[in-house]
């Protein structure tokens, strides 16, 4: 039988620490503006609540290649530290010093050495408790805004491109992008088989994308400059809308099921606090062969979450389920979370349902490699 644990292929509410991972090519003689960089973003980030500790270290072999490594107290606070305009502002200076970066980042499953021996059964119970199966694909999302009454010609603009080739490398694939609209946000979420930042650097130089990437950039809210690399950086940065939580239940085929993407606009400052109500009940239902929720993947960034979901059947067939919502007590919860939620608390399947409508992305389009 399948543990609950086993279907959870990725979360960042097990309440382990984390150890992030900054690997850093760097500039010829770039290295002392690159330390004075360092020392200021240092300082900043020795304040963020949750923070641990940080090192910096230099290649023995490769003078030019640097890492950064952090310890948070949990994922949690630094997704919302790293997804802040805070954040933008502190390590822009470093850009000028790097040729190229890679962030990744790690749960500590297991930890030896004498001062880990020695330390209180709190600090040991803050390790990831068992490791998670995944299902090899890496899940993420960007997000951004067009201008009020562009959203059509957006949305065509969108549906209509030529899929990019799927095939990075022998060790990467693009699998899978879907893209919604909610009023005029988009959310463009993908699947990659591999290397995540190498799927991406490859799709943005398709010329099938890159027309899409013009065609809409007289209609962003935010204005882009995708041949400036500064400017490119700056726009996928703030768009980034990472993954959080990722449950599968395993009871429907891939074939029986269908893809929708729910919108939520939180509180200011609750948008954590949502995705992870959103996470437990979507794990509680994982556990439930009534649901018809195959799967669910909540994204997150500042008051903005995303839940993609496949569904067997209507998706308004269970509102509840498919809202994220068990109970009553769920409901009261996340009416409290929600801007504005409380006004129209779903408090019934009526009322449920009616939320869910009002929730509900426009799919425009949903692409899959030939052999997904």
């Amino acid at each position: 039988m399948t543990t609950l644990s086993e279907r959870i292929s990725q979360s960042a509410f097990d309440g382990s620490r984390l150890r992030v991972i900054l690997l850093l090519d760097l500039h010829d003689g770039a290295q002392n503006q690159f330390l004075e960089a360092y020392e200021h973003m240092r300082n900043q980030v020795a304040s963020i609540p949750g923070h641990i500790s940080d090192q910096l270290c230099q290649s023995i072999e490769n003078p030019s290649q640097w890492l950064i490594t952090s310890e948070w107290e949990s994922a949690p606070p630094f997704l919302a530290w790293v997804n802040s305009e805070e954040h933008v502002a502190t390590v822009q200076p470093l850009h000028s010093c790097v040729r190229d970066t890679r962030s990744l980042r790690f749960s500590v499953l297991r930890e030896t050495g004498v001062a880990f021996e020695k330390s209180p059964e709190p600090v040991k119970s803050r390790l990831q408790s068992a490791p998670r199966l995944g299902d090899g694909v890496v899940r993420h999302a960007l997000t951004f805004t067009v201008k009020p009454g562009t959203e059509e010609m957006v949305a065509k603009i969108l549906a209509d491109y030529d899929s990019p080739q799927a095939r990075v490398d022998e060790n990467t694939r693009l699998r899978r992008t879907s893209l919604f609209m909610h009023g005029n946000r988009v959310v463009r979420a993908v699947e990659v088989e591999g290397d995540l930042m190498a799927a991406l650097r490859h799709v943005s130089r398709q010329p099938e994308v890159r027309a899409v990437e013009e065609a809409i950039n007289p209609y962003l809210e935010q204005d882009r400059d995708l041949s400036d690399p500064d400017s490119a950086r700056m726009f996928f940065t703030r768009a980034a809308l990472p993954t959080v939580h990722h449950v599968t239940a395993g009871r429907h085929a891939a074939g029986d099921v269908q893809r929708h993407a729910l919108f939520y606009q939180a509180k200011e400052g609750c948008g954590m606090a949502l995705a992870r109500l959103l996470a437990g009940q979507d794990e509680e239902v994982a556990n439930d062969a009534s649901s018809p929720v195959e799967s669910s993947t909540i994204f997150q960034r500042d008051d903005i979450v995303v839940r993609l979901l496949e569904v067997s059947g209507p998706l308004g067939a269970q509102p509840a389920h498919a809202l994220g919502i068990g109970d009553h007590r769920k409901a009261a919860m996340l009416g409290r979370l929600l801007d504005g939620g409380a006004n129209g608390l779903p408090t019934t399947d009526e009322e449920a349902a009616r939320f869910l409508e009002q929730a509900e992305m426009d799919l425009i389009t949903d692409r899959r490699a030939t052999d997904s």
